[in-house]
């Protein structure tokens, strides 16, 4: 699956991520030029997590990101749907909890977890309400839901020059450092074709979580969502 469009099926998207694995953490901290790690750093303090807590990590990927959440003390357990991300994740981290597991039909009670995340990955899902439904379920009430997800920078000045950036750029260096360049033209795609900060916001309070607000993170390059279950 090389193009953006509305109709990913998980077992394309689990493909996709599986034809990156081998070196998607450095070629995520390349393309960014380093800002991953402030974002990942930035969604855990948004968590506001706790010692002793337990939060879920969706679409973890290597677990990365699961590993800086487990930085606060609280128990963090990441879930993907690619294999192949996982296994590359267990031979760097292995004592990071990961499991296999598709964000639509997460195998965990309900309210399981006093805070769920999902980063950079509910643009991948066939179902952004379901995904944002199931994630719900799975948190007990009151709990906590940061989404860190792509976005669109606020300034149209810089706007352009992202663009610009994201279908030129972007493919070129990642032909140089990805395993599977194509992936990222779909990255480009696909953020493109994502909703902006207040569309999200919006379909997060539809999913049924309240509270729900955001904040931009490098000028709205990426946008930090934040909701409680009600």
């Amino acid at each position: 699956m090389t193009r953006a469009n509305l109709d990913k099926q998980p077992h394309e998207v689990a493909e996709m991520f599986d034809g990156v694995a081998q070196r998607y953490d450095l070629t995520n901290t390349v393309l960014s030029f380093g800002q991953d790690r402030g974002w990942r750093r930035a969604t855990r303090a948004a968590l506001d997590l706790e010692p002793g807590e337990r939060v879920l990590d969706v679409g973890a990927g290597t677990g990365v990101s699961t590993e800086e959440l487990g930085r606060s003390g609280a128990y963090a357990v990441g879930a993907d749907l690619s294999t192949g991300m996982l296994r590359a994740g267990r031979h760097t981290r292995p004592t990071v909890p990961l499991l296999a597991g598709d964000a639509l039909a997460l195998p965990f009670p309900d309210a399981t977890f006093d805070a769920v995340t999902i980063s950079f990955a509910l643009r991948n899902v066939v179902d952004t309400g379901a995904a944002l439904r199931e994630l719900a379920r799975v948190t007990r009430p009151g709990g906590r839901l940061v989404v860190c997800e792509f976005s669109h920078p606020t300034n149209f000045t810089f706007r352009t020059i992202y663009l610009s950036y994201l279908m030129r750029s972007l493919p070129a260096v990642a032909r140089r450092v990805s395993s599977n360049p194509d992936a990222y033209v779909y990255l480009a795609e696909s953020i493109q074709m994502w909703p902006n900060q207040r569309d999200l916001a919006t379909r997060i309070q539809q999913a049924g979580w309240g509270a729900v607000g955001w904040r931009n993170l490098s000028a709205g390059i990426v946008a930090l969502h934040r909701a409680t279950r009600m």
